[in-house]
Order: C-alpha cells, then sequence, then structure tokens
C-alpha cells in the first residue's frame, strides 16, 4: 500500500463517518436511506456516460453486489433503529476487516505477509477496542449487537465482491458509477410501495442532508474501490474502518456520546497498525 493509496482510503474512511452520521440524525430511518440511496442512484446515472463500460467480468459481480448491499442497508437501517450510534457503528465496522482477510485469502488468493498481518492484527484491536467501549456501563442490547454484527458481515462479504468485481471491470468509476445505479433504487422502491402518498412529504424535510450523505457515500466507496485496484482488499478494508475512530468522534461532538481514554488508546493501536501496513507497501 503507497502512501497515496493510504491517504484515498482515510479520505474514505472520514466520508463514510460523515454519511452513517447524516444518516443516523434522520429519525424515520426509511426516509434517510431512500433519500442516501435513491440520491446514489441519481448521481450514479449521472456518472455513466463518461466513463469506460465495464467488462463482461465484472457484470455478475455488479449484479451480487447490488443485492448484498440491499441486505446491508436494511441491516444498518435496524442497528441504527435498535442502538446507538456510538454502539452500533464500531461493531458494525469493526467485525468486516478480519472477515475481509480470511475471504481475500480464499477467493482472492492474498494472504497477508508478516507487516501487513501485524498491522491488520493491531488495527482490529484498537477498531474492537472501540466497539466495546461503546457497550460499556450498560446491559448489552443483544438484538443491536446481532443487527450490527450482521451488517459487518455483510460489508465483510461485499467489500470482496467489490474488489474483485472492479479488478476485473477494466475501470474503477465504470464500476462504482454501474453499481450505484443497480443497486440504489431498490430502497426508494420499497419506501414508495409503503409509504405511498405520504413519502414525498417525509421526505422534503430531510432532502438536503440526504442528498448530501448520497454524495459522501458514492464519493467514500469509490475512493474505496479504486484503491483496492492498486493494494491488497485486507489492508484496505482495515485502514478503511478507521472510519470508526472518526464515527466515535462525530458521537462525541455531536451525539453527546464520551470518547474517553479508552477510544485515545484504540486510535494509537490503529495508527500503529497504519505505520505496519504502509512498511509492507
Amino acid at each position: 500500500m503507497t502512501p497515496l493509496v493510504a491517504a484515498a482510503v482515510l479520505l474514505a474512511a472520514v466520508t463514510h463517518a460523515c454519511w452513517n452520521a447524516l444518516a443516523h440524525q434522520i429519525t424515520d430511518k426509511l426516509v434517510g436511506f431512500t433519500l442516501i440511496t435513491g440520491g446514489g442512484t441519481v448521481i450514479g446515472l449521472a456518472l455513466v456516460p463518461f466513463p469506460a463500460f465495464p467488462e463482461a467480468g465484472a457484470w455478475p459481480y455488479i449484479g451480487a453486489s447490488a443485492l448484498i448491499h440491499l441486505a446491508y442497508t436494511l441491516l444498518l437501517m435496524k442497528s441504527f433503529r435498535l442502538g446507538d450510534f456510538g454502539q452500533a457503528y464500531p461493531i458494525a465496522r469493526g467485525t468486516a476487516p478480519l472477515v475481509v482477510t480470511v475471504f481475500a485469502a480464499v477467493f482472492a488468493h492474498e494472504v497477508p505477509d508478516g507487516w501487513a498481518a501485524a498491522g491488520i492484527a493491531l488495527s482490529c484491536t484498537g477498531l474492537t477496542g472501540v466497539a466495546l467501549w461503546g457497550m460499556r456501563g450498560r446491559r448489552p442490547n443483544w438484538a443491536a449487537i446481532g443487527a450490527a454484527l450482521a451488517t459487518g458481515l455483510s460489508i465483510a462479504t461485499y467489500t470482496v465482491v467489490d474488489g474483485l468485481g472492479v479488478r476485473a471491470s477494466g475501470s474503477s468509476l465504470g464500476y462504482i458509477a454501474w453499481l450505484m445505479a443497480a443497486e440504489g433504487w431498490m430502497i426508494p422502491a420499497y419506501a414508495f410501495y409503503l409509504r405511498r402518498g405520504q413519502l414525498l412529504s417525509e421526505l422534503r424535510p430531510f432532502a438536503a442532508v440526504g442528498f448530501l450523505g448520497a454524495a459522501l457515500s458514492v464519493l467514500a466507496y469509490g475512493l474505496v474501490l479504486w484503491a483496492q485496484t492498486r493494494a491488497d482488499l485486507a489492508p484496505v478494508a482495515a485502514l478503511r474502518e478507521s472510519s470508526i475512530i472518526v464515527g466515535a468522534a462525530i458521537g462525541a461532538v455531536f451525539f453527546k456520546e464520551r470518547f474517553g481514554a479508552p477510544r485515545i488508546a484504540a486510535a494509537v493501536l490503529l495508527v500503529a497498525g497504519i505505520g505496519l501496513m504502509l512498511r509492507a507497501g
């Protein structure tokens, strides 16, 4: 992993935490994700004419990823309904890197070397620390934890599917544009079916926030897909989840959730892990 790739993934982490915080801010989760995923479709369709058309080998991955992203969105909505942002977000994101490491070894034949493995392990230790700190001093909400863990598994799955797909596409921008166009209409269609005539009036007050979230979402994932064409999947996944630290900071500043010394220690471990991954690159 080069410094340029690392910088791109870190920028993706910041934008990802920001759009998740915007989604959490909208009380009606179906309204929020209708705007964010629908806005992603609009952005994808606007981008489609410009990049190269994805190669034939990429289309099975785009189709599979669209379905996995639908499951991910539904699970994330459920996680945000059941748990606090500072708890649901770290668990959902923190479970993904280790699973990606296993999946990448099996399906992409990417086995990290010593430095990369140590960096991934350190980073995951820090991420797990943030998740556990979010659960301190309270009775475990097993339904929320289960939904967040299932969300993490879906993240790991689409990360590997899209990592293989974007490499087969011949165009990172083409892949993200068609993926956004293919996946983003499903939640709005479901919301329209469920809410019918009242949906537009429910969307209107949150339109600006929702479309900002959509733009940040597309930017975040586009940067990750580009990085996956230039580095192994597992280090990119681990570095991307530094968004957990950003999410914890957002939770502390905007949602009045305590940050605390353990999260600072977790951030230090994450930074050390990043250093080892860069050394491996």
